[in-house]
């Protein structure tokens, strides 16, 4: 277990844009994973993202150091920023791009 919290802790800290999320950007298995990676994707900034279908062992364990239950889950700078309700807000409000595009920028 400790292994794979290190290895969640490592992919946090090295992408400052990072989204777990279910599937792929470019073939996403969930209708909010779906909608999560096209918000990111449409700021038109570079972002990783880890499939957790792929990762079942990050799958169990992200919730439980995020305290946050569901996926996606996308981070800005090692911070949790929300899953797709949360985005999909942001987006609206102006807030998305501007963080992501300055966590890039740093």
């Amino acid at each position: 277990m400790d292994d794979i919290e290190s290895l969640i802790r490592q992919q946090i800290a090295e992408n400052p844009v990072l989204l777990y999320m279910k599937g792929t950007p470019d073939f996403p298995s969930c209708g909010f994973s779906a909608r999560a990676s096209e918000l990111v994707m449409a700021i038109g900034e570079p972002f990783a993202f880890v499939n957790i279908l792929d990762n079942p062992e990050i799958r169990s364990t992200l919730p439980r150091i995020a305290n946050w239950p569901t996926f996606p889950q996308l981070w800005v700078k090692g911070e949790l920023i929300g899953g797709c309700d949360i985005l999909v807000e942001m987006a609206q409000k102006g807030e998305l791009a501007p963080l992501i595009k300055a966590a890039r920028a740093a």
